[in-house]
Formats: C-alpha cells, sequence, structure tokens
C-alpha cells in the first residue's frame, strides 16, 4: 500500500479555510444573526431554537399613583398572585419600551381648518394655547408595556395549545387589576421589534405575502442597516449609538415609584425585566445550604476566637447579618406565600452621538442611585445586552439578584393611565401625575353622558366654556346652556350664539307643551311627552310622596285630548299651552283633576304664568344659551325643567341630519330632589346615551345623592372633578 501523500503547510492552511468558510465561525455576521429568533409565525408565536416559543402580550396603563392606597394595596396583591402563578418552566419578560415621537406632527395635528365663519382667530388662539401645553408635557414620549413569556415544547402544536392557556391565565390577571391587554400577532411582534431597532420612528413596511415573493426572512424586515460592536461600552445600531446596562440593586427595599422614575426621565430608553422562577424545593434546598455555609463560617470564628483567647460570641458582623436575612428568607419561602425569582434589569440607551449617549445613561444612572442602586454598563456584552432587550423571552445577561414575590412585585409596571386621544378630541387639562395633555373624543366612548363636580371656585363653569369652545371650533355640532346664574353670555355672544333670556321682563317665550312628530324614537310621542308633563305637574304640586296614582291617571287623559287638534292639524297656532292642560282637567269633574287643576291656577291665570305663551323664539343657531337668572325663585326649577323638554325637540331634530347635540345643565341638582324628576333625568341620559348624542351635566354647588361617583343611578362614564386650591392657585383637574 502506497505511502499518502503529505500536503504541505500551504495547502492545508488552504483546506481549512474552505472549510471555515462553510461551516462558519458560530459567529453573527450580518445584522438579521444577530436577531435570536428562527421563525416568526403569524399568530405571534416565535421559535427562539433550542425547542423554545414564546409570546407576547401587549398590556395598558392604570391609574395605580392616584389609586386610593387600599386600591394599590390590592393592586400589589394581584401582582403577587400574577408572579406565583409562574413556575419554572415559564421565563418572563416585561419589556418598556420609551421612545419620542415626532412633535412637530403631533402639533400639527391640533391645527384647525379656517372656516370664515368669523371664528378663525379664535381657532389660531386655541391651536396656540394647544402647542403650548404639549411643550409642557410628555407627550412626544410613546410609551408601551409589554409582557414576553418563554416555554419549551416538542413542537409548534403543543407549545401553542401551553401558551393559549398560559395568555388567558395572565390576561385574566391583568383585568382583575383594571388593565386592558391583548395578545400580539406575528406582525405586531415584528413591528415592535422594528420599534426598538429603529428608534428615529422608521415606517414599518410588512406583508406576510412578500416572504415567499421575494425569498426573504421577516428579520430582512425589522432589522437596522448594521450593527457595529467594536466598542467594549457601546455599539452602533443602524445611524444610532446605543449602551446596554444592568440595574445592581443594592438597596434591602425597592419601591414602587422606581420603574416610574426610569419611565419618566424624558428620553429614549428600553428598560427590561427578566423574571425566572425556581422551584419552591429546589429555592428552599438553597437556601437551607447557605444556611449551613454560614454556620460552618460562624463555627470556625468561633474555634479561631477560643484558639485567640477572646470571646467566641464577638463574630464578623457580616456574618450575624447575612444569617439573620438568610434564616428571614427561609421562613417566607416555608410559612408565607412567597416564591423565590431570579431577576436581571437590564436600560438600553439610544442617543445620536457618543456625548448625547453618555448624558442619558448618566441620567438614567442618577435614577438608579436616587433609589441606592447602582447603573452598571455591559462591558464586552453589549450584544448580549441588546439580544436580551428585545421582547423576544431571550435572557442571555447571566447577572441576576434573587428576590421573593413581594419584591418583585414591588416593581410595579403602571403609573398612570393617558387619555390621549386624535380625530375630534378635546382638550381637557394636563394629567397631575405625568403632565401630559388630555385629549378626549367624548363622542366615540361606551357612555357620551358627564358629569362635572367641585368646590365652589374649582373652576367647574371654566371648564364647561372650555370644552364649548373645542365643541364649535373644531367640530359641526349644536351646544345649548341652561344658565341659572347668567354667566355664558360673554361666551356665547363672542362666537356668535343665541340668548333666549326667560325672566317676567322678557318677550322670549317657550311652552312647556311644544311637540313634534318626532319626539320620541317609537311611533306614538305621546307617551314620553306625558312622562314630561307628569313629571312638571309633581314639580309644581310639591308634596313628599308625590303624585297620586289617580292623579297620574287623570293628567294623562287630558295630556291625550289637548295634543288631538294638533296632530289632526299640524300647524304652530293648534299647539297647545298650559291654559288648555288646566281646561281639560277642570272638564273632567273628578277631585283630583280638580286638586291638579288648581295647583296649575297659579301658573295659568296667576302671578307666576310666563311659560302660559306660544313659543316666541326660533331655536336655529349651532350655540344656543337659556338665560334664566332672572326668572323668579318660583318659577326655576320648572324653567330649568322646561328648557331640557326643548333641548330633547332639538336633539329629535339633529338626530334626522346626523348633527350630535351637546347639552350643558347648570346648577343641575336642583332637578334631582323629587323622585319623579329624578326617573325623567335618568331618562333623558338613556336617551341621549342610545341617539349618540351628549349631554353634559355640570353641578355647581353640591353633589346630590342621585348623581354621585359611584352611584348606579348614574351610568356616564366620564366625571371630571375640579378641587379649589388654596392660595389662589389654580384647580386640578382628575378625569
Amino acid at each position: 500500500m502506497a505511502d499518502k501523500p503529505k500536503l504541505t503547510r500551504a495547502e492545508r492552511k488552504q483546506i481549512e479555510a474552505v472549510i471555515r468558510k462553510y461551516r462558519g465561525d458560530g459567529k453573527p455576521h450580518t445584522a438579521q444573526d444577530t436577531i435570536p429568533y428562527q421563525i416568526m409565525y403569524p399568530d405571534g408565536i416565535c421559535y427562539l431554537g433550542n425547542r423554545r416559543y414564546s409570546q407576547s402580550i401587549e398590556f395598558f396603563d392604570i391609574n395605580y399613583l392616584l389609586a386610593q392606597p387600599d386600591d394599590q394595596t390590592a393592586i400589589f396583591e394581584y401582582l403577587c398572585d400574577l408572579y406565583n402563578y409562574l413556575d419554572s418552566s415559564i421565563h418572563v419578560q416585561f419589556t418598556y419600551p420609551n421612545r419620542k415621537s415626532d412633535r412637530e406632527q403631533l402639533a400639527r395635528s391640533f391645527e384647525m381648518p379656517p372656516c370664515n365663519d368669523g371664528l378663525d382667530p379664535i381657532r389660531q388662539e386655541q391651536t396656540d394655547i394647544l402647542k403650548r401645553q404639549l411643550a409642557r408635557g410628555n407627550n412626544g414620549s410613546v410609551k408601551t408595556k409589554y409582557i414576553t413569556y418563554t416555554i419549551e415544547a416538542d413542537n409548534l402544536k403543543a407549545a401553542r395549545a401551553r401558551l393559549s392557556r398560559i395568555s388567558l391565565d395572565i390576561q385574566g390577571y391583568f383585568k382583575i387589576m383594571g388593565a386592558v391587554s391583548r395578545v400580539l400577532d406575528g406582525k405586531e411582534r415584528l413591528e415592535v421589534l422594528h420599534g426598538i431597532m429603529h428608534p428615529d420612528g422608521e415606517r414599518f413596511n410588512f406583508d406576510w405575502k412578500w416572504l415567499a415573493a421575494g425569498g426573504l426572512s421577516t428579520k430582512d424586515f425589522i432589522a437596522p442597516s448594521s450593527f457595529a460592536f467594536k466598542n467594549s461600552r457601546m455599539f452602533q445600531m443602524g445611524g444610532k449609538l446605543c449602551a446596554a446596562s444592568f440595574l445592581q440593586i443594592i438597596t434591602p427595599e425597592l419601591t414602587d415609584r422606581i420603574l416610574t422614575d426610569f419611565l419618566d426621565t424624558d428620553s429614549s430608553l428600553v428598560v427590561n425585566v427578566h423574571i425566572q422562577a425556581l422551584e419552591q424545593t429546589e429555592a428552599v434546598k438553597m437556601v437551607k445550604r447557605k444556611i449551613t455555609d454560614l454556620d460552618a463560617m460562624k463555627i470556625q470564628e468561633q474555634k479561631k476566637a477560643v484558639r485567640d483567647g477572646y470571646d467566641m460570641d464577638i463574630l464578623p458582623s457580616d456574618l450575624a447579618t447575612y444569617g439573620g436575612a438568610a434564616k428571614k428568607l427561609l421562613q417566607d419561602l416555608q410559612s408565607r406565600n412567597e416564591r423565590y425569582f431570579l431577576l436581571t434589569f437590564l436600560v438600553l440607551n439610544y442617543g445620536d452621538t457618543k456625548r448625547k449617549l453618555e448624558n442619558e445613561v448618566f441620567r438614567t444612572a442618577g435614577v438608579a442611585q436616587k433609589h441606592n442602586c447602582t447603573l452598571t454598563r455591559l462591558d464586552f456584552q453589549q450584544e448580549r445586552g441588546l439580544v436580551s432587550s428585545l421582547p423576544l423571552g431571550e435572557n442571555q445577561i447571566h447577572i441576576t439578584r434573587g428576590m421573593t414575590t413581594s419584591a418583585v412585585a414591588i416593581i410595579v409596571p403602571f403609573v398612570t393611565q393617558e387619555l390621549f386621544q386624535g380625530g375630534d378630541s378635546l382638550y381637557y387639562g394636563l394629567n397631575a401625575k405625568s403632565g401630559n395633555m388630555i385629549m378626549l373624543d367624548r363622542k366615540n366612548a361606551r357612555s357620551p353622558n358627564g358629569l362635572v363636580f367641585g368646590t365652589p371656585g374649582g373652576g367647574k363653569s371654566f371648564s364647561c366654556k372650555r370644552e364649548m369652545i373645542g365643541v364649535l371650533l373644531k367640530t359641526h355640532d349644536h351646544v345649548l346652556v341652561c344658565d341659572p346664574e347668567g354667566e355664558y353670555a360673554p361666551l356665547v355672544k363672542l362666537l356668535h350664539g343665541q340668548i333666549i333670556k326667560l325672566s317676567p321682563t322678557s318677550r322670549d317665550y317657550l311652552n312647556p307643551l311644544d311637540i313634534n312628530l318626532n319626539y320620541s324614537e317609537d311611533e306614538n310621542p305621546l307617551a314620553l311627552k306625558s312622562d314630561f308633563v307628569l313629571s312638571l305637574c309633581e314639580l309644581i304640586m310639591g308634596g313628599k310622596t308625590g303624585l297620586e296614582a289617580i292623579e297620574r291617571t287623570v293628567i294623562d287623559r287630558a295630556v291625550q285630548r289637548i295634543y288631538q287638534p294638533y296632530f289632526a292639524d299640524p300647524r304652530p297656532e293648534n299647539m297647545p299651552i298650559l291654559s288648555d292642560l288646566h281646561a281639560a282637567l277642570t272638564a273632567q269633574h273628578l277631585p283630583e283633576a280638580d286638586r291638579v287643576a288648581q295647583a296649575l291656577d297659579l301658573y295659568v291665570s296667576g302671578s307666576l304664568n310666563f311659560f302660559n305663551n306660544q313659543t316666541t323664539v326660533d331655536i336655529d343657531n349651532r350655540f344656543v344659551c337659556f338665560d334664566i337668572k332672572e326668572l323668579p325663585k318660583n318659577l326655576k326649577k320648572p324653567g330649568m325643567l322646561v328648557i331640557q323638554d326643548q333641548v330633547w325637540n332639538r336633539v329629535t331634530r339633529n338626530r334626522n341630519t346626523g348633527v350630535s347635540t351637546w347639552y350643558y345643565a347648570d346648577e343641575f341638582h336642583l332637578l334631582l330632589k323629587r323622585a319623579a324628576n329624578r326617573s325623567i333625568q335618568r331618562g333623558d341620559l338613556e336617551a341621549f346615551q342610545k341617539m349618540g348624542r351628549c349631554a353634559n351635566r355640570c353641578d355647581a354647588k353640591r353633589q346630590g345623592s342621585a348623581v354621585q361617583p359611584g352611584n348606579r343611578k348614574y351610568s356616564g362614564k366620564f366625571r371630571l372633578h375640579l378641587y379649589a386650591q388654596p392660595s389662589g392657585r389654580r384647580p386640578q383637574n382628575s378625569c
């Protein structure tokens, strides 16, 4: 057998180079290689390799900082239950991207197009005010929250079944805490990854159909132009410089403000919290081993003390401290509902230049120092830090801190709920905690009805006027106001509105019995009108028990009779007035009818006969104010009720043209003192909501029991609470 020819040194190097070229060196050579997943499925499940699958849920903020202490405690306990639900086979990652949006584009959304109606200068002034408020707050920052959970499974089918159960359970915990959550699909997860790796806000374009046609992978649509990990303390991602750091938790106890302070730095960063649970038995064994080691060290120190001739009870302070902490930890694990977790806290900062990046890291380190922690740069681990900061459920930073359930739950992921909607949203003030603008479109709310509460001087009328200005300048809606104090006239004149002054010396009359054929959605509009007349009669007659059954019957019979001529010939002169109702009651010759008719005498032929007239005003303006300041005291409450009925007539007409109607009733609590009046107010609220119109009730001086927040009799979701500040400070708005 011939000897094998020996290769020269040069030939061996050439062969090794070819093998290395095709085998690879195990290091990423493209931007796509750095992203640590293999397959992203359309339903949102991501395959990371090595039998690991992950899924993400986006959850939204709740008003934790504004909640009462008991509510905060309840949220904390629910978080503890959530963490205790996680076993050692589930790895959890909380991701909090905090990136800046285009403030100029946001400011342009406040601009209102000119309408050439004489109000364009006011529109421009309103736009300038909103832009100034935008500059004061942090609305330029987009803050989102995600939880990603990773499991091991043999195949996609098994992983999908278990991830589905986990997602339902986690969403159930969020629902109990009052937080809205949703599972992200594949495209949404790719968009989140794209946003983290393109912090400048580059638009994300992707469609699943493009993969097969172009021979591309999902990584090609989310990866930046390049990664450069040349520096040990920072790296370059596209056109941005980035730095990954970890939080070294030195303090024995954290506060629930630590995460809030990191996210309130008004800078672009990504905060990640990786949580890995240990098996309870394994955690107990680990702590017992530590206690045994500490006891052994204590024995050695005692032997040394005997040999050296000093008291054996004199031990190093560290041994006593660590021994006591370890025993307390063991007691918590064994006797309390506590589990043991390994936590990794990572922060990823962005910067356009090296100096800006260092400033951002310095600012973030200041937040850590405030909580007695240290922000340490991940030297020579920047790529692993980036990988661990992507919401994929992959943690390549093995720097952990052991913590119990309550210690982990103190890192509360909630701050305060933001309200910043687009479209026809209106400005309602600044968030008391975050300083951000509150922009809300009430017409798209579940229930557009609202109440304004407040102490005297709290700014109730001002807040309503501000809302009226926004409605009239930004929309084509109609606004009607019941003004018992005569304070809205200057605003109405400024906005070219119509003032209807109701007083004994005025020639503006409103007929309480006005009706139109669209008064009710039912075929018979008299049913709803009869309900109003019953309420008016009860208000006029007084008494604590209200109308008796027979009295209601005779009134309803009279209402049916007086409207017959009008429905036969619907001309304005055939519309009945209070004297017609009085005559119809007298004609029945019943004691109950006579009693009601006698009560109406004062308002028909007596000194308070102001409402015994046909309507003399044409309510055709977009902005109408009913000024009842000069009405006599005994006509004030009936006047408010009559105005509300006129508003209802306007609402029914606007319904056919698709126009929304906003009604503001000041001193609304005056109409809630009687059961029948409360009944008709609730009926009107429900009707406003059913028709898609807005009714805003302004409670001026005190809160009636029927409209207190949380009372089941009030179904509106919008409540504005205003509190007067001492020393002349401006009132706070809380929605």
